[in-house]
């Protein structure tokens, strides 16, 4: 029988939200009187803080929806990561392509140094955005007049970064669908570009900016290809809350940064090149699928999150059972009140958060060749 959306949301979300206000406190009191004493020192506190919160969304994709992630690499590579920083390059297939990659950083040992190149609406989400931007993460308008400069700076700050990092770069510039795939198809025609099937055009200015200012100091770019098999339905975040699984297939290349092109435009058609190759694994892809030609790795599925999300929800719980006792916070209507106004705002944080997750609800970015 299926579970109401709202009947897992709001614990979770209290849990969530609850634990999350407590890490943003912590990461605020470090940015204040940590970061300007020490910044690596900041740094690998964040990490740690950081994680405590994040971990609550891997448990949900490892241990509450089981959502399984079979990860084809190989060998040297799969032994690599977490181990290095790098740029990790990635088609935008699903809802939740940022959570899957935060479910292998964390099997690799780097989910609290993770970082990614987001919209800068993001940072405003209640929580998870507010520990993004402590976390140092790039947040851009969309508007490459504007985002250059923030782009160049936030990359040259990384360079100093005392623990193995992951940058996640989504170079379609938004999340796939149909209609934007059509849009996509038509402008390939248009201009004499190869027309693809299952990838959006990237948009290259910002990978280019990337190899350029991280060539010095990130030995490596993991090229990733999501992709869903035919049984499998997408996995959504309202998946997720419900327990529902689903089944992602992801594709690892490690390519040596130092491999690259030396131009900018010989940079920026390596990317498009890329991008038409993973159309063509991703044909593949749906032929057989599987990624046959990589090795399928084993990446468990670690007790971490399921042992710190206990630790969290005993921790409050007792909290506020004790906090309720010497309140008297449902003794009175006005506690009452008081307390089912506080669950209405976190059923509607809730929604927020999954419709902020739904492709169909994100937005093209400009058109940045």
């Amino acid at each position: 029988m299926a579970i109401p959306a709202v009947a897992v949301m709001v614990p979770m979300g209290l849990l969530f939200f609850i634990s999350g206000f407590i890490v943003n406190v912590i990461q605020a009191t470090c940015f204040i009187f940590v970061r300007p004493l020490s910044k690596n020192t900041y740094r690998r506190i964040n990490r740690f803080v950081a994680e405590l919160l994040w971990l609550e969304l891997v448990w949900i994709v490892d241990w509450w929806a089981g959502v399984q992630i079979k990860v084809f690499t190989d060998p040297a590579t799969f032994q690599q990561m977490g181990k290095e920083h790098a740029l990790v390059v990635s088609n935008h297939k699903s809802d939740i392509d940022w959570l899957v990659g935060w479910v292998l950083a964390q099997r690799a040992g780097c989910l609290g140094s993770t970082l990614a190149v987001m919209k800068k609406s993001s940072k405003l989400l209640p929580v998870i955005g507010w520990s993004m931007w402590f976390s140092e993460y790039l947040f851009l308008e969309r508007s490459w007049a504007k985002d250059e400069r923030t782009l160049k700076l936030g990359l040259q700050r990384l360079k100093d970064y005392p623990l193995p990092f992951w940058l996640a770069l989504f170079v379609e510039g938004t999340r796939f669908t149909q209609a934007k795939l059509l849009a996509a198809q038509e402008y390939a025609a248009s201009t004499g570009l190869p027309v693809p099937r299952n990838v959006l055009i990237p948009r290259t200015k910002g990978f280019v900016t990337a190899v350029s200012h991280m060539r010095s100091f990130v030995p490596a770019i993991y090229d990733m290809t999501v992709a869903i098999p035919k049984s499998s339905p997408p996995p959504t975040m309202l998946r997720l809350f419900k327990g529902q699984s689903s089944v992602v297939h992801v594709h690892i290349k490690r390519h040596n940064m130092q491999d690259l092109p030396e131009t900018d435009d010989d940079v920026a058609q390596w990317c498009k090149d890329a991008f038409v190759a993973k159309d063509a694994l991703l044909d593949k892809h749906k032929a057989d699928d599987t990624f046959g030609d990589q090795h399928l790795q084993d990446s468990g599925r670690p007790l971490k999150s399921l042992v710190v999300v206990t630790i969290w929800a005993v921790t409050i719980i007792l909290g506020s059972i004790k906090f309720l006792q010497w309140s008297s916070l449902l003794s009175t209507w006005k506690g009452i009140a008081f307390s089912a106004v506080g669950l209405g705002i976190i059923t509607i944080l809730m929604q927020i958060l999954i419709q902020f997750s739904q492709s169909e609800r994100s937005t093209p970015a400009r058109q940045q060749r």
